[in-house]
């Protein structure tokens, strides 16, 4: 059934002209451990799903990378070179973010811990739902890896649930704001 549905995401993500543009930037860049993940992925297969234009409901196109080198100067270069290989409004919209880092600025912006990361994927198991812990990256030789710690299948379900290893203090206005966008989703708390 997980290939099925990885088969099924990547015709979706494939589909969308504006990400598949995004992801080809993103995999020219050559960042370490690189992925696009969250809403620039899930509200895609959602659009589908329920019959909506691929772009409808992206604000961003969030891209992680991995690099040990933590310093805001180094994150801050990355993003200053990402910004340059995108043309706008893409080059708006691509959101950079060092996964190394995120641990020294989260508490202080959504007011709980978080442990530091070892890989940009890692980064999925922590998401505020399952449903939104899916991320791809497109490799050198054009195929779309997948990468979802929960699976798919509530994506697909159209279920919104909070993650079951971890519980977040979000999840309850993230479901507010999916289910105004897409109100075909159920929400399970």
């Amino acid at each position: 059934m997980s290939q099925d549905l990885d088969a099924r995401l990547e015709a979706i993500l494939r589909a969308a002209p504006s990400l598949m543009a995004v992801m080809r930037t993103a995999r020219d860049l050559s960042l370490p451990d690189w992925m696009i993940f969250s809403g620039a992925i899930y509200q895609r297969a959602l659009n589908h799903l329920t019959g909506r234009d691929p772009d409808y409901g992206v604000r961003d196109y969030d891209l992680g990378y991995f690099d040990p080198d933590t310093s805001w100067d180094a994150e801050d270069a990355v993003i200053r070179r990402a910004a340059a290989a995108y043309d706008p409004p893409l080059s708006h919209m691509v959101e950079v973010r060092n996964q190394a880092r995120v641990h020294l600025w989260f508490a202080a912006k959504f007011g709980e811990p978080y442990a530091p990361l070892s890989s940009s994927a890692e980064a999925l198991s922590r998401f505020t739902s399952a449903t939104f812990a899916v991320g791809a990256r497109l490799e050198a030789d054009d195929s779309l890896t997948i990468l979802a710690p929960f699976g798919l299948e509530d994506l697909f379900a159209l279920r919104l649930r909070p993650n079951p290893i971890r519980r977040t203090n979000g999840f309850a206005r993230t479901a507010e704001s999916v289910r105004k966008r897409w109100p075909e989703v159920s929400v399970e708390a």
